[in-house]
């Protein structure tokens, strides 16, 4: 873990009982490798994946699809994970099975260090709710690479969508300039 994110991260434990890290970026950049890495570090911590709230199918209108960062549920993001760590009665939240088509029931406690891990998860609609917020870059043939590792079938839809939808999100937010903290993937 790269040592200026360590220390930032103890020194907001040091002044707060609760301490919520978002980490965004560009997919294959290493966003859960970096997640899991911190919690390992910090073993109070809890782990929130962002892509654990994209949209189910009947979200997907056309209009949601063609906003920055539209393919993420932000709402339920907000209501079922951020409002209530803040209010520190965070007790689970539910996950969009992409796969089945279901929700499922993900339990959760508090923690001292809760960690959101996910592109869209620096939206504007969100960033407010973060102690922390840091940008995890990667260089565009790293990324191409890291994604084709996970099979044909699902590298297939990252180069003409997912990729170019990133893209536009980070940069109609300026995302990466407005992190608290920048690292380059390994």
């Amino acid at each position: 873990m790269p040592p200026q994110l360590e220390a930032a991260i103890r020194t907001l434990l040091d002044q707060k009982n609760q301490v919520i890290l978002a980490i965004d970026g560009p997919c294959g950049g290493g966003k859960s490798t970096l997640a899991k890495a911190i919690s390992q570090r910090f073993p109070d911590s809890l782990v929130i994946h962002a892509d654990d709230f994209f949209l189910q199918p009947h979200q997907r209108t056309p209009e949601r699809l063609g906003e920055p960062g539209g393919n993420l549920d932000r709402e339920r993001l907000l209501e079922e994970a951020l409002k209530p760590l803040k209010a520190g009665n965070y007790l689970g939240h539910h996950r969009y099975n992409c796969q089945t088509g279901e929700m499922e029931e993900v339990p959760g406690v508090m923690m001292p260090l809760a960690i959101i891990e996910g592109s869209y998860s620096h939206h504007p609609a969100l960033r407010d709710y973060y102690d922390l917020a840091v940008y995890l870059d990667i260089d565009e043939t790293k990324q191409l690479a890291r994604l084709k590792e996970r099979g044909p079938a699902v590298f297939a839809p990252f180069p003409d969508t997912w990729i170019p939808m990133e893209n536009a999100y980070f940069s109609c937010f300026k995302i990466r300039d407005r992190a608290d903290i920048r690292l380059r993937a390994e």
